[in-house]
């Protein structure tokens, strides 16, 4: 790195930043919203947390001021579309591939001139990150435009990830100098909390919200980004839909072309697709104090049960108020019908920790838990680290997980 990079790079992205906000202030106006920070050696393109936008100066002053509008787009996009908490329990390089994927195309869409190291598969164009995910697969030899520092390889439980919601993982959290000063920073900030992700994800709703409004008002947000931020900025998906979202990724039919292990197979016997099966794994906890009515408790596992219906998955039911309900856990195999053990009677406070701590002892680590609840209660300090849904009956908050209000 020289200084002449460092004072090319700092041109290209200042005049890159005020072309995108001349000619496309949708994009330039959620561009603003990232600062702008040197990297060091870790940095081999760009990077982001939803904080900051990181770069490398020699890469960028090798760009034109239009790949640069491209580069900081494509950075902000991902942040206004909340990429980086959706991610969930999904595999992060093929998460990471499928966000690309679907950034790429728009931006390519919108008459932006893409790097070369960016991949803007057609096959995708118009479809969200989710909706790709299912069609790549480990093979694919691919890599994304830039880093996603926003998650660690194992931190992809989006707002339940495994971090501490106060630690940040168990140490302190490095913030983003200025561009205009300040060295760069060695390594890369920690992965984002699951707190992080909230607070960031609802901070980037509202940028999002009013990037559009203004580009509307001054006649220039194309029909394309107009969809996109309408979508974006919906009503959050219905907690049916979610369930049935969840047990669809972790409880699916596939083929396989993987040899079969046995003697005698010679090398050129073909190998035909077989049909593998995978039950789902989900505990399943239901909140039984005296706020939570037994309507809504057999409300909640008729939805649920007509869900399970159409998909294998094993279900582990717990029943908690201040501590586990006795009798339980009850299980039921992908061919039961969940119901209710019995009738509950409510009790006092509410404790959500007998959950967690039930499955830590049993050495589970289950597809998701799904916590019907009003949220009224004394939380874990710290999430697990898999999935965790709160389907909540009220307003009351929860300190990390995904909550999902019901209606």
């Amino acid at each position: 790195m020289t200084d002449g990079a460092d004072a090319l790079a700092a041109d290209r992205l200042s005049a890159a930043r005020t072309r995108l906000i001349l000619d496309k202030p949708f994009l330039g106006a959620l561009a603003m919203r990232l600062p702008l920070v040197a990297a060091g050696a870790w940095c081999r393109t760009t990077a982001s947390d939803a904080r900051a936008l990181y770069y490398n100066p020699q890469w960028i002053a090798d760009l034109s001021v239009g790949q640069v509008q491209f580069v900081l787009a494509h950075e902000a996009l991902h942040c206004a579309l909340g990429h980086f908490a959706r991610r969930g329990h999904r595999v992060k390089r093929l998460w990471d591939l499928a966000c690309d994927f679907a950034v790429n195309p728009l931006l390519v869409a919108e008459g932006l001139t893409p790097p070369a190291e960016a991949v803007v598969p057609d096959l995708y164009a118009g479809m969200a990150a989710e909706e790709i995910y299912p069609c790549l697969d480990d093979t694919l030899d691919k890599e994304t435009l830039d880093d996603h520092i926003w998650d660690g390889e194992d931190g992809g439980q989006g707002a339940s990830g495994s971090n501490d919601a106060q630690g940040h993982g168990g140490g302190s959290r490095q913030e983003p100098d200025s561009a205009a000063g300040g060295a760069a920073p060695k390594a890369p900030p920690s992965p984002l909390s699951g707190r992080d992700k909230d607070q960031l994800e609802q901070q980037w709703q509202r940028h999002l919200a009013a990037a559009a409004q203004r580009a509307r008002e001054a006649g220039k947000l194309s029909g394309q980004m107009a969809r996109l931020a309408d979508a974006a900025l919906a009503p959050q998906v219905s907690w049916r839909a979610l369930l049935a979202q969840y047990l669809s990724q972790v409880a699916r039919e596939d083929y396989s072309y993987q040899r079969p292990q046995r003697r005698g197979s010679g090398a050129g016997e073909a190998i035909l697709p077989s049909l593998r099966s995978q039950a789902g794994e989900l505990v399943v906890a239901l909140d039984i104090s005296g706020s939570v009515g037994a309507a809504d408790l057999a409300q909640f596992v008729g939805e649920l049960n007509a869900i399970k219906g159409t998909l294998p998955v094993r279900i582990t039911l717990l029943a908690c108020d201040a501590a586990l309900a006795p009798g339980g856990p009850w299980r039921f195999d992908p061919w039961q019908a969940l119901e209710l053990p019995r009738k509950f009677e409510g009790g006092g406070g509410t404790d959500f920790a007998p959950v967690f701590d039930w499955v830590r002892k049993e050495g589970l680590r289950p597809d998701a838990l799904i916590y019907f609840t009003d949220a009224d209660g004394a939380f874990p300090g710290a999430a697990p680290d898999y999935p965790v849904i709160w389907l909540v009956k009220g307003s009351k908050p929860v300190p990390w997980g995904r909550r999902v209000p019901l209606s």
